[in-house]
């Protein structure tokens, strides 16, 4: 495993981490210290679980900690009510947008977030169908670096496609190397520019083995030396864009 690297200095901008979780085990209580720590601002927690009363679980979460600043909950998109439970979500004002796991066909319910303005986060598997079926959703491809996240070339044509890094320590916490993502993450980083790209730590994936400090050790070695204008982005500025956070909603 390589060193893991000391919190950048702040540089005066928001810091958000884009895609984290919670379980009744890993709870807000534990992650808001260790993002203040590392002097970030707040976090964008993603569901783990398909479910609907997870979702309104974390949005119930959300509501009781300003450090969370969105949720990308779940809805079965595939379902012809799925409006009613976008409906009850979009009541919680940190609602940004679903997960969803694709099997088969593409479903419509991708209309539905297209026409509310609504994120989707996605494996790389499918983005290109999705993309090209409904060109004006925001699609964030996740754990790009791994080998479960791939941001081809070809979706950089399409603006509305954005890469996380993400997971990068989940699959080995006390194993990994820098040197074995920095291929792939570079590769993101110059395909779609640091405006498309944003870090997301997955914690706590990796707990109790790896820490959160150790994940953004990773992707700071990943991308190498950065302007502070690149880092900007890539440790806040995108996510407050995509999932629109605050003053950039």
């Amino acid at each position: 495993m390589s060193t893991p690297a000391e919190a950048e200095p702040a540089g005066g901008f928001p810091r958000i981490d884009s895609h984290q979780h919670f379980t009744p085990e890993y709870l807000p209580s534990l992650l808001f210290p260790i993002l203040k720590r590392n002097r970030f601002d707040g976090s964008v927690v993603v569901t783990s679980v398909p479910s609907v009363p997870e979702t309104r679980w974390l949005l119930g979460l959300a509501a009781e900690h300003e450090f969370i600043r969105a949720v990308v909950g779940w809805a079965d998109l595939a379902d012809p009510r799925v409006g009613e439970v976008l409906d009850e979500y979009q009541r919680h004002p940190k609602f940004r947008g679903v997960c969803y796991w694709f099997e088969g066909e593409l479903p419509q319910g991708l209309g539905e977030l297209q026409r509310r303005g609504l994120t989707l986060d996605v494996s790389s598997r499918f983005t290109l169908p999705i993309v090209e079926a409904f060109p004006r959703l925001r699609v964030a491809i996740d754990h790009v670096g791994t080998g479960r996240g791939i941001a081809a070339p070809s979706l950089a044509q399409y603006p509305n496609v954005f890469a996380k890094i993400s997971g990068l320590i989940t699959d080995a916490p006390t194993q990994w190397k820098a040197a074995d993502f920095q291929p792939a993450v570079r590769a993101a980083l110059a395909t779609f520019g640091p405006e498309r790209v944003m870090f997301g730590s997955d914690w706590p994936s990796y707990l109790p083995v790896g820490t959160w400090k150790e994940a953004l050790a990773a992707f700071t070695q990943a991308i190498g030396p950065r302007t502070l204008q690149t880092r900007e982005h890539l440790l806040g500025g995108t996510a407050r864009r995509f999932y629109r956070i605050g003053d950039a909603a």
